[in-house]
């Protein structure tokens, strides 16, 4: 199987899923994807995509929460 932008092959590999909706972040660590070793682009499955949209519609607890600095770069303050 190679990769749909650029034709690289890909390998099987545990990835750390980053989730981002307007306010709404959740990271979700180990999980299976195939990954281009030419440009990282990630592929799941039909059935891991579906797992995913069940963290995302919170149908699980999380094993951990942290806080998390956001910062905007638009707002950044150049150094003199």
């Amino acid at each position: 199987m190679s990769c749909v932008f650029c034709g690289g092959k890909l390998i099987s590999k545990k990835v750390t899923f980053i989730y981002e909706d307007d306010d709404q972040f959740f990271v979700i660590r180990n999980v299976p994807a195939e990954v281009c070793t030419q440009c990282g682009e990630r592929t799941y499955s039909p059935e891991i995509t579906d797992e995913i949209m069940k963290f995302a519609k919170q149908r699980f607890q999380p094993k951990k929460l942290i806080e998390v600095p956001v910062f905007d770069y638009g707002q950044r303050v150049t150094a003199v």
